[in-house]
C-alpha cells in the first residue's frame, strides 16, 4: 500500500480509505452489517495497509462510529497508527438545533462522536454539507476552537459548490485540508472548478461512491435500471443518468476485460490515476469488495487507456452540493 501526505499537511494516510457507512444495523440502513460480520472485512483492510477510515455521526444513528472506534482499537497495536475521519452536519439530537453548523451544534456534535468513537480525538473533522442557515464564519471558528481544544487534529469539508468551499475558506483561521466530493468516471463536474481549485491551495481529494452506487462494478444492467426509474423514479432522483452513464459503464468493462480484472478495479484505478486524488472512499460489505480496491491501488493504467475510459463521458448537470 503506498502513502502519501494529505493535502498539503503532513499526515500520512492511505491510498484507499475503508468508509465506515455500511457497518452498523440501523433502521436507516437495515442491510449494514453488524460488527461481527464486518470484522473480518475491517481486519482484511488493515492487514493489506489500509490505514485511513471515515464514518458520521449521522451513520446509522451512531452504531457506524461506535463499531469504527471498537474495531479499530481491536485491530490496531496504537492510536498512533490510524487515521480516523468523522462529520458533522446531519440530525443526530433532538430540537432546533440538533443539526447543522452552529457552534452550539458542533461543540456538542465534536464530544458526543469521540464517546461513541471511543476516542480523544480524531484525526480528521469533515463539516458534512453546507448549512445555509449559519454563518460561515460561525461555522469556521467553532471548527477551529475544536481544533485548539485538542479534539481534532484536521478539519474537512464535504459535498459543496467550488464557491462556498473558497468563502470557507477565506474567513477561516483553522482552513480546511480535505474536500470529500462526489467523483468517479461517471461523474466529473468536479473537474471544473473543485478540483483544480483543490489542487492550486493543496487540499487532499476524498471522492466518495467512487463506484457510482455500483454502476461501475457492473452491478446494473440498463433493462433493471428501466424497470427501478419507472416503478420508484429512484434513480431520475439519483445523479446517475442511464443513457449517458452506461456508455461509460461498458467502456470500463471493455478496459478491464482486456486487463482480465474486474471492472471496479479499473474505475477505482482511474481515479488514483487523476490529478489531486489523495484516497477514494471505498464501501465494503463483502470481502471481494475490499479486494478490488487492494487491487485496483496496484494497477497502473495506461495514457491510452485512460483516454479510452474518459472518452464517452457526456457532462452532467453540475451537482456540488448534492
Amino acid at each position: 500500500m503506498e502513502y502519501v501526505n494529505l493535502g498539503r499537511t503532513g499526515l500520512r494516510v492511505s491510498r484507499i480509505c475503508l468508509g465506515m457507512m455500511s457497518y452498523g444495523p440501523h433502521e436507516s440502513r437495515p442491510w449494514a452489517l453488524g460488527e461481527d460480520a464486518a470484522e473480518p472485512i475491517v481486519r482484511s483492510a488493515v492487514e493489506g495497509g489500509i490505514s485511513f477510515f471515515d464514518t458520521a455521526d449521522v451513520y446509522n444513528g451512531g452504531q457506524s462510529e461506535a463499531i469504527t472506534g471498537r474495531l479499530l482499537r481491536k485491530l490496531f497495536g496504537t492510536r498512533e497508527e490510524y487515521v480516523v475521519a468523522t462529520k458533522v452536519h446531519g440530525r443526530t439530537m433532538p430540537g432546533e438545533n440538533g443539526a447543522g453548523l452552529s457552534r452550539k451544534h458542533i461543540l456538542a456534535s465534536i464530544d458526543a462522536s469521540l464517546e461513541r468513537l471511543g476516542l480523544d480525538y480524531v484525526d480528521l473533522y469533515q463539516i458534512h454539507r453546507w448549512d445555509d442557515r449559519t454563518p460561515i464564519d460561525e461555522t469556521m471558528a467553532a471548527l477551529h476552537d475544536v481544533v485548539q481544544a485538542g479534539k481534532a487534529r484536521y478539519i474537512g469539508a464535504s459535498s459543496m459548490f467550488a464557491w462556498q468551499f473558497a468563502k470557507a475558506q477565506a474567513v477561516a483561521s483553522t482552513r480546511f485540508v480535505s474536500m470529500q466530493n462526489h467523483y468517479n468516471l461517471v461523474y466529473r463536474e468536479e473537474e471544473r472548478e473543485m478540483i483544480p481549485q483543490c489542487i492550486d491551495q493543496g487540499v487532499g481529494v476524498l471522492p466518495w461512491s467512487p463506484l457510482a452506487r455500483g454502476l461501475l462494478a457492473g452491478n446494473r444492467t440498463r433493462d433493471e435500471r428501466r424497470t427501478e426509474r419507472s416503478r420508484t423514479d429512484s434513480f431520475a432522483d439519483s445523479l446517475y443518468i442511464p443513457e449517458l452513464d452506461f456508455p461509460v459503464v461498458d467502456r470500463a468493462g471493455e478496459v478491464a476485460a482486456a486487463r482480465g480484472v474486474p471492472a471496479a478495479q479499473v474505475a477505482l484505478a482511474w481515479l488514483l490515476h487523476k490529478p489531486g486524488v489523495t484516497a477514494p472512499i471505498v464501501g465494503a460489505t463483502k470481502i471481494e469488495h475490499l479486494h478490488d480496491a487492494l487491487a485496483a491501488e496496484r494497477l497502473s493504467l495506461g495514457a491510452d487507456e485512460l483516454a479510452r475510459l474518459e472518452e464517452p463521458y457526456v457532462p452532467h448537470a453540475v451537482s456540488g452540493h448534492a
